[in-house]
């Protein structure tokens, strides 16, 4: 018996269900447009989520290190402090000598005993002698313009009482320098949590199943990215 031949039409369903796919039109593209869409979302959030997370490891290093630069300000304070405190001390000790000699003078003066006002005034210490001797020649007991005690004239400085000033002008500005240094820290960490705010939406756009949802929590990522990237460069760096 011959073989039988084919139906005329070539129908596919008589060639038991064999049949050559259609070749694809060259012309044709070979992504939707819908995956193209998405493919740039996708590499667009990557984009934001690098950036942003090498930028939350700046802002966390640079509060870490002002925070030390805070905690270094308030220890050199206390220390100018603490040095201000000694100074003053031997000051008052200085003086309280000075002016205790100087009222045993006066008194073997008043007595008339010249061999002790002598023995006394050639052992006044410094700025005493000094001072005695140009109060000396104001003569206070004829003028009445001069001054009443060698304290009183403006050469009469103890070094260690300008010391103690000097160090108390370190510690304050040394104090102010740790609560600038506390403030800048304090907002190096605002910005660290904000970065972390612009991590979460980037990653939660390439997690929702709506299209348009996704773009826009990309898009406030990304216009968080470009903000908070602004407000950390006019930031001063400490490293």
């Amino acid at each position: 018996m011959p073989p039988a031949q084919p139906r005329a039409g070539g129908d596919p369903a008589c060639d038991g269900g064999l049949t050559m796919p259609p070749e694809p039109s060259e012309d044709r593209d070979p992504l939707p447009d819908s995956e193209s869409r998405t493919e740039w979302r996708d590499l667009l959030a990557i984009v934001v989520l690098s950036v942003t997370a090498i930028l939350t490891a700046w802002t966390g290093f640079e509060s870490a290190k002002w925070g030390g630069a805070m905690s270094i300000a308030f220890s050199e304070a206390s220390s100018a402090r603490i040095e201000a405190v000694k100074l003053e001390g031997t000051a008052d000790r200085k003086l309280s000598v000075q002016v205790s000699l100087f009222t045993q003078w006066l008194q073997a003066y008043q007595d008339g005993d010249q061999e002790l006002s002598a023995f006394l005034a050639a052992r006044f210490p410094e700025p005493l002698a000094t001072a005695f001797r140009e109060w000396l020649a104001s003569r206070p007991l004829q003028n009445a313009d001069a001054a009443e005690t060698p304290f009183d004239l403006p050469g009469y400085v103890i070094p260690e009482q300008q010391q103690a000033q000097q160090a108390d002008a370190r510690a304050d500005q040394k104090f102010s320098d740790a609560l600038r240094n506390n403030q800048q820290s304090d907002d190096y960490t605002i910005l660290t949590v904000g970065f972390a705010t612009v991590l979460f939406f980037a990653a939660l756009s390439g997690r929702v199943r709506s299209n348009r949802v996704s773009w826009l929590l990309l898009t406030l990522a990304g216009a968080g990215l470009l903000v908070l990237g602004g407000v950390l460069l006019s930031f001063p760096r400490l490293l």
